[in-house]
C-alpha cells in the first residue's frame, strides 16, 4: 500500500518527536553527571616523539601533585577548592618534568570547562559534552593531548566501582549509565556527541 504524502509527514513527525525526546532525555543525563566530574587535559607541545613522552612525565608530575591535594575530597566542590589553591604547586611540578626532560617550555594550569568527545576507559565510558578541566598546557600546546578524570580520581585505575561512587556523590543510576560494559551507551553517548555537534551549527 502507497502512503500518501499526509502519511509520510506524519510519520516523520512522530520520528522527529521520539528522536528529540531521547536526545533531551540524554544530554540531561550527561549534563548532570558532567556536573559531578572534574578531568585532566593534557597538551603536548608537539606531536614529536619527544614531546610526546614529555607530555607523559608533566601528566605524572601534575598527578603526584592532584593525588596528594584530593587525598580524602568527599565531593567535586572540595575537590575544586583545593585544585585551585593549588594550580601555583602543579605548575611547578610540570615546570620541573619538562627541565628534568631538557626543555624550557613554559606550562600552565588553569581550571576551565571543555567539550569532550565520548571517551572509552576501560571499565566505564563518558559522554561527550562540557566538562569542568584541570588542563594543563605545555609550551606551544600544539600537540596531541592526554585526558583522564581527576574527581572521582581514576586516572591510575579507571574503575568506578558502586561503593566509591557514592561516597563521591553519583548515584546508583549515574554509575550504571556509564559502567554499561554491552556497548548500548557508548553507542548513546555518541548520539549525543553527534547531537551537540548538530545544535553548535547553529550556535
Amino acid at each position: 500500500m502507497k502512503l500518501k504524502t499526509f502519511e509520510i509527514a506524519l510519520i516523520a513527525a512522530i520520528l522527529v518527536t521520539v528522536f528529540w525526546g531521547f536526545a533531551a532525555g540524554a544530554r540531561g543525563e550527561a549534563e548532570e553527571l558532567s556536573g559531578k566530574l572534574i578531568r585532566l587535559h593534557v597538551v603536548a607541545n608537539s606531536d614529536t616523539g619527544a614531546d610526546q613522552a614529555l607530555k607523559l612525565e608533566v601528566r605524572d608530575a601534575v598527578l603526584a601533585v592532584v593525588r596528594e591535594k584530593c587525598r580524602g575530597v568527599e565531593g567535586v566542590e572540595e575537590a575544586r577548592r583545593r585544585l585551585e589553591e593549588s594550580l601555583e604547586e602543579i605548575v611547578e611540578a610540570g615546570v620541573e618534568a619538562v627541565e628534568r626532560g631538557g626543555r624550557n617550555y613554559a606550562v600552565t594550569a588553569s581550571l576551565c570547562r571543555e567539550s569532550f568527545p565520548t571517551t572509552q576507559y576501560d571499565t566505564f565510558s563518558l559522554p561527550a559534552g562540557e566538562y569542568e578541566s584541570l588542563r594543563i598546557r605545555i609550551g606551544a600546546a600544539e600537540g596531541h593531548n592526554w585526558w583522564c578524570v581527576v574527581f572521582p580520581p581514576v586516572c591510575d585505575e579507571p574503575v568506578i566501582d558502586a561503593d566509591a561512587a557514592a561516597e563521591l556523590g553519583l548515584t546508583g543510576e549515574e554509575v550504571r549509565l556509564i559502567t554499561k560494559s554491552s556497548g548500548e551507551y557508548v553507542v548513546r553517548f555518541k548520539t549525543i556527541e553527534l547531537i551537540n555537534r548538530f545544535l553548535a551549527l547553529f550556535k
